[in-house]
């Protein structure tokens, strides 16, 4: 395979060049000049973008429906209770007291999640689950960097999490007590139950899975384009090869 090449001079030339030569000369030329060309990207994905929006919508239908029909939504009570480092509540309080009481929220909160507790709230409230199960759905927290821990219940029942969380408040100093001689708690707090489902979080899931779904697309088609190195028209064989184009031949 020969490429005609023209020159304008004065006079029309003609000369042959090597098949070979002018090949190796533009991958050569390609591989050093190979560039991304943002407004091609940019106009390949306009082209698919109705393939775009509408992978997009059916991951945020699909998202939609699991956490409609296939997740249990779980409920959040919790109650407050203020930690001290002595029993005596009549004590004068100081900063040194104050900090230890912050330093015990860390120390409190795995005793109330010991077995000894919650094995003690299960036997009260009768209820039809293992120590690991509830285990799982105690969280205890500080508030604000103070001595006020929060003690919360996660549950798919939200009667069942207010009366598990007020049943641990019940039980917990007379625990305390014993196994941390030097501190007590008390409640501060009425038991705050959230009647709103804190999982699963379905608009926060539906509109990642939307973004999620575009996101992908959008990946493949570019990925396809840059791996795509067949000639298809006059502009590939320019760009991709580097050779003028001297002539089209018009399909039959």
């Amino acid at each position: 395979m020969h490429f005609l090449h023209c020159e304008t001079t004065g006079k029309v030339s003609f000369s042959i060049m090597d098949e070979k030569t002018t090949m190796g000369q533009s991958f050569r030329s390609m591989e050093n000049e190979e560039t991304i060309d943002l407004m091609e990207l940019a106009r390949l994905l306009w082209a698919h973008i109705v393939q775009i929006v509408a992978v997009a919508v059916a991951a945020a239908l699909v998202s939609l429906l699991v956490c409609m029909f296939a997740l249990t939504p779980k409920y959040q009570a919790s109650i407050n209770m203020i930690v001290n480092t002595r029993q005596d509540m009549t004590t004068t309080f100081t900063s040194d007291n104050f900090n230890s009481a912050k330093n015990l929220i860390s120390t409190y909160a795995v005793i109330i999640k010991s077995n000894t507790v919650l094995n003690e709230v299960i036997d009260t409230l009768d209820l039809d689950m293992t120590y690991g199960q509830l285990y799982g759905m105690v969280s205890v927290t500080s508030v604000d960097d103070t001595q006020i821990m929060k003690v919360t219940v996660t549950d798919t029942d939200v009667k069942r999490a207010g009366e598990i969380v007020e049943t641990i408040a019940d039980i917990v100093p007379d625990v305390l007590v014993e196994k941390v001689e030097a501190g007590s708690c008390k409640t501060v707090s009425d038991v705050s139950i959230n009647p709103n489902k804190v999982f699963p979080q379905t608009k926060k899931y539906v509109m990642m899975a939307g973004l999620m779904g575009a996101v992908v697309v959008c990946g493949i088609l570019v990925l396809a384009h840059l791996l795509h190195d067949t000639v298809v028209d006059d502009e590939d064989v320019q760009n991709k090869l580097g050779l003028p184009v001297l002539g089209l031949i018009p399909e039959v």
